[in-house]
């Protein structure tokens, strides 16, 4: 199966650091190829890009990145063209105009119909020492957190140690279990918001392997002081099929912190031999199945990534969902992951 194209939003308020993040990003992709949308070329300093103001121009910058600046309207036609075989895209970010309303984009990468590319999360960020006054003035800026799947606290070292809990309590008091990441200057790990992918002298694509997702990675520092959160991730793997109900209620109900899952599941279903390729960000989960030969493994493997996951806890219910019983399952167990089947 191929795999789709994660589109991931950048939104926040003017001046929060969207477009410090996503310079951020760019300079610290290791390999990965980004296709970046932004409304306005001039506010990204990144190499030698001098464009500014253009409406559908494309830059293809020295690190193998390409960006375009487009009128919103026009976003379907180019993420069409970015999501090309031949532009060979890893991930898609969308940088968000100050006062874009962010449910519009997300209904629109949701809603699209080109199958390469799949929703990748609403990131939204936030000025740690300008929110409490924005969010006075603009009291919509509270719904924008409720969407979002994770939430960027960035300039965190411009405010002391309390006020930073203090607004960082707030937020989850708001966004529940979405992880709250607290950085400074923009500074976030590619691992936390996408996959780093393989690059192989072969034409054939691979897909990224679970010890290549859990591999150790440096961090940046400031000043020699640690100014950024760190991201978690969880591996799980069972020789025994899962129970379907059972996974769907972990993932319907994830452990706070969580940002993105996925995996490969088999599950304990009579008349059910296929395995199920998922991917989750935030509440948008879906599943896809996949073909499985006499022979190969029916191992289930799963991965999860998030800031501020409690491991231990994440692993216990993820033992919880494994099928233990001699006899298969019924298959209206399935009724859950059909619902997050794409049709």
């Amino acid at each position: 199966m191929t795999e789709r194209i994660p589109v991931l939003i950048v939104a926040g308020f003017l001046g929060s650091g969207k477009t410090t993040l996503l310079n951020h990003l760019l300079r610290n992709n290791r390999g990965t190829r980004i296709g970046v949308v932004v409304n306005d070329f001039g506010a990204v300093n990144i190499d030698a890009m001098l464009v500014a103001g253009q409406v559908d121009a494309t830059v293809s910058l020295s690190n193998g990145c390409v960006c375009c600046a487009v009128d919103v309207s026009e976003l379907d036609d180019l993420f069409t063209r970015l999501a090309q075989p031949r532009a060979r895209i890893d991930v898609i970010v969308v940088e968000a105009s100050g006062l874009a309303e962010p449910r519009n984009l997300i209904r629109m990468v949701i809603g699209s119909d080109n199958p390469r590319i799949r929703y990748g999360g609403l990131v939204e960020v936030v000025d740690a020492e300008q929110f409490p006054a924005s969010r006075d003035r603009h009291p919509e800026l509270a719904t924008h957190l409720r969407l979002a799947d994770l939430v960027v606290v960035n300039k965190a070292d411009r405010v002391p140690g309390a006020e930073l809990d203090r607004l960082r309590g707030e937020i989850s008091e708001v966004v529940g279990q979405v992880p709250v990441y607290a950085t400074t200057h923009g500074r976030i790990d590619p691992g936390l918001l996408f996959d780093e992918p393989l690059r192989e002298t072969s034409t054939v694509a691979e897909q990224l392997s679970f010890d290549e997702l859990l591999a150790e990675h440096d961090h940046d520092h400031a000043d020699h002081r640690h100014l950024h959160d760190d991201y978690t991730t969880v591996s799980f793997t069972s020789e025994r099929d899962l129970d379907p109900r059972r996974l769907v209620g972990f993932l319907e109900d994830p452990p706070t912190g969580l940002f993105r899952a996925k995996g490969i599941a088999a599950f304990g279903v009579a008349e059910e031999r296929r395995k199920f390729v998922f991917h989750m960000v935030g509440r948008h989960l879906v599943f896809e199945p996949n073909s499985w030969r006499r022979g190969e493994s029916r191992a289930s493997s799963l991965v999860l990534i998030g800031a501020g996951l409690e491991r231990e806890t994440a692993l216990e219910r993820l033992r919880d969902t494994v099928h233990t019983a001699e006899d298969p399952l019924d298959p209206q167990a399935m009724l859950g992951i059909w619902r997050y089947t794409p049709h």
